[in-house]
Protein backbone atom coordinates (compact mmCIF):
# COMPACT_ATOMS: atom_id res chain seq x y z
CA UNK A 1 0.00 0.00 0.00
CA UNK A 2 1.46 3.36 -0.97
CA UNK A 3 1.65 6.10 1.86
CA UNK A 4 -0.14 8.89 1.38
CA UNK A 5 1.86 12.09 -0.19
CA UNK A 6 1.96 15.08 1.89
CA UNK A 7 3.25 18.72 0.83
CA UNK A 8 3.63 21.10 3.46
CA UNK A 9 4.63 24.60 2.91
CA UNK A 10 6.45 25.16 6.70
CA UNK A 11 9.48 27.55 6.61
CA UNK A 12 10.80 27.74 10.42
CA UNK A 13 9.66 24.42 11.37
CA UNK A 14 10.77 22.39 8.10
CA UNK A 15 12.11 19.53 10.03
CA UNK A 16 9.70 19.40 12.41
CA UNK A 17 6.54 19.12 10.15
CA UNK A 18 8.60 16.07 8.24
CA UNK A 19 9.16 14.36 10.61
CA UNK A 20 5.42 14.46 12.06
CA UNK A 21 4.41 13.56 8.61
CA UNK A 22 6.97 10.71 8.29
CA UNK A 23 5.57 9.50 11.34
CA UNK A 24 2.05 9.46 10.75
CA UNK A 25 2.67 7.60 7.69
CA UNK A 26 2.56 9.67 5.15
CA UNK A 27 5.33 10.79 2.57
CA UNK A 28 6.77 14.00 3.05
CA UNK A 29 7.45 17.22 0.76
CA UNK A 30 8.62 20.22 3.14
CA UNK A 31 8.75 23.17 0.81
CA UNK A 32 9.64 26.96 2.43
CA UNK A 33 7.38 29.83 1.40
CA UNK A 34 7.96 32.39 3.40
CA UNK A 35 10.77 34.09 5.78
CA UNK A 36 10.57 36.27 8.62
CA UNK A 37 12.94 39.47 8.17
CA UNK A 38 13.65 41.77 11.00
CA UNK A 39 13.40 45.19 10.11
CA UNK A 40 16.20 47.43 9.31
CA UNK A 41 16.86 50.71 12.27
CA UNK A 42 13.62 49.87 13.66
CA UNK A 43 13.18 52.89 15.18
CA UNK A 44 9.73 52.13 15.91
CA UNK A 45 10.24 49.80 18.28
CA UNK A 46 12.67 51.70 19.94
CA UNK A 47 10.27 54.52 20.57
CA UNK A 48 7.46 51.96 21.78
CA UNK A 49 10.20 50.57 24.47
CA UNK A 50 11.01 53.76 25.55
CA UNK A 51 7.12 55.36 25.57
CA UNK A 52 6.43 51.92 27.86
CA UNK A 53 9.61 52.89 30.13
CA UNK A 54 7.83 56.56 30.45
CA UNK A 55 4.44 54.36 31.73
CA UNK A 56 2.33 56.01 28.61
CA UNK A 57 1.36 52.54 27.20
CA UNK A 58 -1.36 50.87 29.26
CA UNK A 59 -1.57 47.49 27.98
CA UNK A 60 1.10 45.71 25.55
CA UNK A 61 -0.34 42.71 23.15
CA UNK A 62 2.48 40.53 22.02
CA UNK A 63 1.11 38.44 18.87
CA UNK A 64 3.55 36.10 18.61
CA UNK A 65 6.67 34.18 19.79
CA UNK A 66 9.22 35.31 17.45
CA UNK A 67 8.02 38.85 17.16
CA UNK A 68 8.61 38.61 20.91
CA UNK A 69 12.05 37.40 20.67
CA UNK A 70 12.72 40.00 17.84
CA UNK A 71 11.86 42.97 19.84
CA UNK A 72 14.43 41.72 22.27
CA UNK A 73 17.07 41.79 19.90
CA UNK A 74 16.27 45.04 18.53
CA UNK A 75 16.37 46.39 21.66
CA UNK A 76 19.81 45.03 22.51
CA UNK A 77 21.10 46.31 19.45
CA UNK A 78 19.98 49.61 19.95
CA UNK A 79 22.38 50.21 22.43
CA UNK A 80 25.93 49.00 23.59
CA UNK A 81 24.62 47.38 26.74
CA UNK A 82 21.44 45.33 27.32
CA UNK A 83 20.18 48.16 29.51
CA UNK A 84 17.40 49.24 27.25
CA UNK A 85 15.73 46.06 27.21
CA UNK A 86 16.47 45.54 31.15
CA UNK A 87 14.35 48.78 31.64
CA UNK A 88 11.88 48.01 29.07
CA UNK A 89 11.41 44.58 30.81
CA UNK A 90 10.90 46.41 34.16
CA UNK A 91 8.31 49.12 32.87
CA UNK A 92 6.45 45.47 31.68
CA UNK A 93 5.56 44.19 35.47
CA UNK A 94 3.47 47.35 36.04
CA UNK A 95 2.09 47.41 32.45
CA UNK A 96 -1.36 45.12 31.33
CA UNK A 97 0.34 41.88 29.31
CA UNK A 98 -1.48 40.22 26.83
CA UNK A 99 -0.36 37.28 24.85
CA UNK A 100 -1.75 35.79 21.91
CA UNK A 101 -1.27 31.59 22.93
CA UNK A 102 1.58 30.20 24.48
CA UNK A 103 4.24 30.86 22.22
CA UNK A 104 4.54 34.41 23.18
CA UNK A 105 3.83 33.23 26.70
CA UNK A 106 6.74 31.17 26.61
CA UNK A 107 9.56 33.86 25.84
CA UNK A 108 8.11 36.28 28.38
CA UNK A 109 8.43 33.63 31.23
CA UNK A 110 11.89 33.58 30.20
CA UNK A 111 12.47 37.62 30.28
CA UNK A 112 11.08 36.75 34.26
CA UNK A 113 7.37 38.08 33.47
CA UNK A 114 4.60 36.03 35.27
CA UNK A 115 1.18 38.10 35.14
CA UNK A 116 -0.62 37.29 31.62
CA UNK A 117 -3.81 37.54 30.26
CA UNK A 118 -3.38 34.47 28.01
CA UNK A 119 -5.50 34.29 24.66
CA UNK A 120 -7.35 30.81 25.01
CA UNK A 121 -7.27 28.78 21.25
CA UNK A 122 -7.53 28.81 18.74
CA UNK A 123 -6.09 31.96 19.80
CA UNK A 124 -7.05 34.06 16.68
CA UNK A 125 -7.78 37.97 16.83
CA UNK A 126 -11.43 36.99 17.71
CA UNK A 127 -10.45 35.44 20.86
CA UNK A 128 -8.17 37.96 21.67
CA UNK A 129 -10.79 40.12 21.30
CA UNK A 130 -13.28 38.68 23.96
CA UNK A 131 -10.78 38.16 26.06
CA UNK A 132 -10.40 41.86 26.47
CA UNK A 133 -14.50 42.47 26.75
CA UNK A 134 -14.67 39.58 29.23
CA UNK A 135 -11.53 40.04 31.55
CA UNK A 136 -11.18 42.85 34.35
CA UNK A 137 -9.04 45.11 31.42
CA UNK A 138 -10.61 48.58 30.77
CA UNK A 139 -9.17 49.63 27.46
CA UNK A 140 -11.80 52.41 26.65
CA UNK A 141 -9.33 55.65 26.58
CA UNK A 142 -6.45 53.36 26.83
CA UNK A 143 -3.27 53.70 24.87
CA UNK A 144 -2.98 49.49 23.28
CA UNK A 145 0.42 48.54 21.68
CA UNK A 146 0.04 45.72 19.40
CA UNK A 147 3.50 43.97 18.36
CA UNK A 148 2.97 42.87 14.92
CA UNK A 149 3.57 39.92 13.18
CA UNK A 150 4.24 40.34 9.55
CA UNK A 151 1.39 42.92 8.40
CA UNK A 152 -0.71 44.69 10.65
CA UNK A 153 -4.25 43.23 11.62
CA UNK A 154 -6.60 45.57 10.70
CA UNK A 155 -9.65 43.95 11.54
CA UNK A 156 -8.29 43.74 15.59
CA UNK A 157 -7.26 47.55 15.34
CA UNK A 158 -10.36 48.22 14.12
CA UNK A 159 -12.05 46.53 17.14
CA UNK A 160 -9.87 47.82 19.61
CA UNK A 161 -10.36 51.33 18.70
CA UNK A 162 -14.28 50.83 18.16
CA UNK A 163 -13.83 50.07 22.05
CA UNK A 164 -12.71 53.27 22.53
CA UNK A 165 -8.44 52.63 22.59
CA UNK A 166 -5.85 54.42 20.43
CA UNK A 167 -3.83 51.71 18.83
CA UNK A 168 -0.19 51.92 19.07
CA UNK A 169 1.36 49.02 16.23
CA UNK A 170 4.60 47.86 16.82
CA UNK A 171 6.27 46.40 13.87
CA UNK A 172 9.15 44.23 14.89
CA UNK A 173 9.57 41.97 11.00
CA UNK A 174 7.92 41.50 8.02
CA UNK A 175 7.18 38.62 5.71
CA UNK A 176 9.36 37.78 2.52
CA UNK A 177 9.21 35.28 0.15
CA UNK A 178 12.47 32.59 0.33
CA UNK A 179 16.00 34.08 -1.50
CA UNK A 180 14.98 30.99 -3.54
CA UNK A 181 11.77 30.47 -4.48
CA UNK A 182 12.99 27.14 -7.27
CA UNK A 183 11.69 24.68 -4.20
CA UNK A 184 8.72 26.24 -3.55
CA UNK A 185 7.74 26.46 -7.75
CA UNK A 186 8.70 22.71 -8.19
CA UNK A 187 6.44 21.82 -5.51
CA UNK A 188 3.42 23.80 -7.08
CA UNK A 189 4.39 22.24 -10.49
CA UNK A 190 4.20 18.81 -8.56
CA UNK A 191 0.63 19.58 -7.32
CA UNK A 192 -0.48 20.85 -10.54
CA UNK A 193 0.37 17.40 -11.71
CA UNK A 194 -1.65 15.35 -9.02
CA UNK A 195 1.69 14.31 -6.99
CA UNK A 196 -0.34 14.99 -3.46
CA UNK A 197 -2.48 13.64 -1.76
CA UNK A 198 -2.89 16.61 0.47
CA UNK A 199 -1.40 19.87 0.94
CA UNK A 200 -0.86 21.71 4.64
CA UNK A 201 -0.98 25.25 5.09
CA UNK A 202 0.25 26.53 8.46
CA UNK A 203 -0.69 30.48 8.10
CA UNK A 204 -2.75 32.53 5.90
CA UNK A 205 0.77 33.96 4.90
CA UNK A 206 1.90 30.90 3.58
CA UNK A 207 -1.27 30.47 1.32
CA UNK A 208 -1.01 34.13 -0.45
CA UNK A 209 2.97 33.11 -0.43
CA UNK A 210 2.53 30.24 -2.66
CA UNK A 211 -0.26 31.91 -4.80
CA UNK A 212 1.91 34.70 -5.78
CA UNK A 213 4.92 32.23 -6.73
CA UNK A 214 1.79 30.33 -8.96
CA UNK A 215 0.72 33.46 -10.66
CA UNK A 216 4.38 34.78 -11.27
CA UNK A 217 5.11 31.08 -12.94
CA UNK A 218 1.35 31.54 -14.74
CA UNK A 219 -0.13 28.35 -13.14
CA UNK A 220 -2.65 29.93 -10.39
CA UNK A 221 -5.88 28.94 -12.35
CA UNK A 222 -4.46 25.17 -12.42
CA UNK A 223 -3.16 25.06 -8.75
CA UNK A 224 -6.97 26.11 -7.59
CA UNK A 225 -8.19 23.08 -9.61
CA UNK A 226 -5.47 20.81 -8.96
CA UNK A 227 -5.51 21.62 -5.42
CA UNK A 228 -8.76 21.26 -4.83
CA UNK A 229 -8.78 18.03 -5.83
CA UNK A 230 -6.57 17.20 -2.37
CA UNK A 231 -7.18 17.71 1.13
CA UNK A 232 -6.95 20.94 1.86
CA UNK A 233 -5.30 21.35 5.48
CA UNK A 234 -5.32 24.16 7.90
CA UNK A 235 -4.00 25.09 11.05
CA UNK A 236 -7.06 26.94 12.27
CA UNK A 237 -9.61 29.39 11.34
CA UNK A 238 -7.64 32.30 10.29
CA UNK A 239 -5.51 30.07 8.08
CA UNK A 240 -8.81 28.59 7.06
CA UNK A 241 -10.60 31.92 5.96
CA UNK A 242 -7.69 32.73 3.79
CA UNK A 243 -8.47 29.32 2.14
CA UNK A 244 -11.20 30.16 1.20
CA UNK A 245 -11.34 34.09 0.41
CA UNK A 246 -8.52 32.63 -2.12
CA UNK A 247 -10.91 29.40 -3.83
CA UNK A 248 -9.97 26.66 -2.24
CA UNK A 249 -11.79 24.15 0.02
CA UNK A 250 -10.79 23.10 3.66
CA UNK A 251 -10.61 19.57 3.65
CA UNK A 252 -9.19 19.51 7.74
CA UNK A 253 -8.73 22.49 9.87
CA UNK A 254 -6.84 21.57 12.85
CA UNK A 255 -8.46 21.88 16.85
CA UNK A 256 -6.22 22.84 18.64
CA UNK A 257 -4.26 24.50 15.84
CA UNK A 258 -0.96 22.33 16.86
CA UNK A 259 1.07 20.70 14.57
CA UNK A 260 0.79 17.64 16.10
CA UNK A 261 -2.62 17.39 16.18
CA UNK A 262 -2.77 18.82 12.53
CA UNK A 263 -0.44 16.67 11.06
CA UNK A 264 -2.35 13.53 12.44
CA UNK A 265 -5.66 14.79 11.79
CA UNK A 266 -4.63 15.38 8.06
CA UNK A 267 -3.44 12.10 7.72
CA UNK A 268 -7.03 10.78 9.58
CA UNK A 269 -8.61 12.58 6.67
CA UNK A 270 -6.92 11.23 4.40
CA UNK A 271 -7.47 7.38 5.82
CA UNK A 272 -11.11 8.25 5.76
CA UNK A 273 -11.48 8.90 2.23
CA UNK A 274 -9.70 5.66 1.10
Amino acid sequence: MNKPRVCSFESRRNAEMRSLIQRHGGEPTVVASMQEVPLDDNTAAIDFATRVEAGEVDIVIFMTGVGAQTLRDTLEQSSETESKFKLFVEALKVTSIVLRGPKPKAVLTKWGLQDFHVVPEPNTWRELVTLLDESSLEIANKTVAVQEYGVPNRELYAALEQRGATVLPVPVYRWKLPNDTEPLRKAIEEVVAGTFDAVMFTSANQVRNVLQVADDAGLRDRFLEAVNACVVASIGPTCSETIVAEGMTVGFEASPPKMGPFVRGTLATLESRD
